[in-house]
C-alpha cells in the first residue's frame, strides 16, 4: 500500500452513492506535505518529459497542482468554471460535467496562457467518468499544445474514466486507484500498481 492509499484507509469516509470523502486532507482541507510526496511521485512517473506547464480546472485541483508545480519548476494555469470580469481577451472553452456536483460547467482558459509551444502535465484530485479530463484535453488540443501526461491522486477504477482517458492513448498516472468500496462497511479495495 502506497502512501496515498494509506492517508485514504486512515481517514477517507466512504458514503452511499460512490462518495468517497477526502476532504480532512485532499480536497477541503489540505495536507501539503502528502502534496509534496505526491509531486515527487509524479515527477518520478513523469521523467523525461517535456512539461513546461500544469493545467488543472477550479477548485480542488489548485492546491496539488501549485506544490506538483514546484517539483517541474512550471506555472500553473487552472481552467475556471464561470467567466468573471477579470477575464478578457479570447478564451478556450470546453463543457465538462461533474459526478460529484452533478451538474455541467463551461469551463475557460484565456488563450494568452496555453499555446502550441506548450507541454501540458493535467492535474487533478479525482477521476471518475474523465468528463473533466476529457474537457481539459480539449481546451489544450484547442490550444495546439501537447498532452505530456495526466496526473490523478484519486481514480475510481469502478468507474470509466480511467479506461477512456487510457484508450485515447495518454499517460495517465493515478496514485491510488479504488476498485471497490463498501459504504455500509467502509471498507476500500486498492487497484494493485
Amino acid at each position: 500500500m502506497n502512501f496515498l492509499e494509506e492517508k485514504i484507509v486512515k481517514e477517507g469516509i466512504v458514503k452511499e452513492g460512490n462518495v468517497l470523502k477526502v476532504d480532512s486532507f485532499l480536497n477541503h482541507q489540505m495536507d501539503i506535505e502528502l502534496f509534496n510526496d505526491m509531486g515527487k511521485e509524479w515527477k518520478k512517473r513523469f521523467a523525461g518529459k517535456n512539461i513546461n506547464k500544469i493545467l488543472t480546472i477550479e477548485a480542488s485541483g489548485i492546491g496539488i497542482a501549485c506544490i506538483v508545480a514546484q517539483h517541474f519548476g512550471v506555472p500553473v494555469v487552472f481552467a475556471k468554471k464561470s467567466k468573471s470580469i477579470n477575464l478578457e481577451g479570447d478564451m478556450y472553452t470546453a463543457e465538462v460535467e461533474s459526478f460529484t456536483h452533478k451538474n455541467k460547467n463551461q469551463v475557460i482558459v484565456a488563450k494568452k496562457f496555453l499555446s502550441e509551444e506548450d507541454h501540458i502535465l493535467l492535474i487533478d484530485d479525482f477521476l471518475a467518468n474523465g468528463c473533466a479530463l476529457q474537457g481539459l484535453i480539449q481546451i489544450v488540443q484547442s490550444a495546439g499544445a501537447t498532452v505530456e501526461g495526466i496526473g490523478i491522486a484519486i481514480e475510481k477504477g469502478f468507474q470509466t474514466g480511467g479506461k477512456i482517458i487510457r484508450n485515447l492513448g495518454y499517460q495517465l498516472e493515478s496514485l491510488a486507484i479504488v476498485d471497490d468500496m463498501n459504504a455500509a462497511t467502509g471498507e476500500i479495495v486498492f487497484r494493485e500498481q
